[in-house]
Parts: C-alpha cells; structure tokens; sequence
C-alpha cells in the first residue's frame, strides 16, 4: 500500500477529510494490521468533486456491482453522493471513503479537534482525535468493538488529560 501517495493526492486536489480507521490509529498509536485508508470527507458537492478528482487521479475503480465496475474517471460527476460509504481499489490501495460515520454527527466539529500530523515519509494529514475515534469505537454494535484500541485510547486520552 502506497498510503503517503494516496494521502498526498488527496492534499493535492484540495479534498477536506479527515483519517479515520487503522490507518489513523497505525500512525498515531500503535501498529496494527490494515488493508486500506479510510476518509471520512466534508459531505459538500464542491468537497465531493474534488475527491472525485482525486480518485480519479488514483486511478481508482469501484462499482456497484460486477457489471457496474470501472474507473472512477468514466463516471459522470457527482456518483459520489450515491450512497454513503464507498469502498474502491486503486494500485496504490485499497480507499474507503465515508459521508458520514457512525457515532460521529458533524464534520466539521470533528474536524476542530483532529490532531494534525505527517506520516513517516512527511505527508500532512488530518487525523481523528482520540476522542472521536474511541465515539466510534463505542457506537459500533458490541461484538464490532475492538476491545484492545478503546483501551489504548482510553489511556490517551487519560494521559492527555493530565499533562
């Protein structure tokens, strides 16, 4: 996975998000095992094309089906308000790419306390507090939960709150 190349596309073509997932929590606290960027994006029409383009640029393909599936960049604009979560491969990696996120309800307020970071390579990106990524952990149905991170964070958070 070439997760500094997609994030840096991203930052290129002006795309607001936020890193949420396994990645967001491998760069920030500990190595986990992740198969794909997830990005969670301000749900506007402008911020929606720009990612697009972004995708585009990935050379990105998602479909919503077998026969459905082709290059992002034959689709017509604005297929990215289909629905509310896409999942599309590039060769870079795989892309997750949400509207909205469970246990989260408005982006920007998230975006106000996410933690600006640089990956190992020194691509910016704006990550998920620990905050919001232990909300999201916990409005996950119990069985989804991953016991071991909402620990971890809770720790964060904890030692956060006394330095």
């Amino acid at each position: 996975m070439k997760a500094d190349f997609i994030l840096q596309t991203l930052n290129d073509s002006h795309v607001d998000y936020l890193l949420i997932g396994g990645m967001n929590f491998l760069f920030r606290h500990r190595p986990v095992l992740t198969y794909d960027i997830d990005v969670w994006i301000d749900d506007t029409a402008e911020n929606r094309a720009r990612c697009e383009a972004a995708l585009a640029a990935l050379e990105a393909e998602w479909g919503t089906s077998d026969d459905d599936w082709q290059p992002v960049a034959r689709r017509k604009p604005g297929w990215l308000a289909r629905q509310g979560v896409f999942s599309l491969v590039s060769p870079y990696g795989s892309i997750d790419v949400f509207r909205s996120v469970r246990g989260l309800e408005d982006w920007r307020a998230c975006r106000a306390r996410a933690v600006t970071a640089r990956t190992s390579a020194g691509v910016a990106y704006m990550g998920l507090s620990d905050q919001d990524m232990l909300q999201c952990q916990l409005a996950l149905p119990e069985q989804q939960q991953r016991t071991e991170r909402i620990e971890i964070l809770r720790r964060a958070i904890e030692n956060a709150d006394d330095g």
